[in-house]
């Protein structure tokens, strides 16, 4: 399985994200051995995330979500949660 996630820091920023391996991924961005964003800012924490079988499909959904118009359908998604 391969996931695409979003997470969220105590400041509200949010972070997209990509792993064959969830738990321990979630784990590294929390102990500060993620990617450069989430070792800046503090507290992340899992909102969201989904599950592909095909790696391609994974990678082309965190691009989307990463890009503007992913930006902008993640926040309509999500603006009950990020109320």
């Amino acid at each position: 399985m391969y996931y695409v996630y979003v997470l969220e820091s105590s400041s509200k920023t949010l972070y997209v994200g990509y792993s064959h391996d969830l738990r321990r991924r979630i784990l590294e961005h929390q102990n500060k051995k993620g990617g450069r964003t989430t070792k800046i800012k503090k507290s992340w924490r899992l909102i969201y995330y989904e599950a592909y079988i095909d790696q391609k499909d994974a990678l082309g959904r965190e691009k989307f979500l990463k890009g503007g118009s992913g930006r902008k359908y993640l926040h309509k998604q999500l603006k009950n949660f990020l109320v």
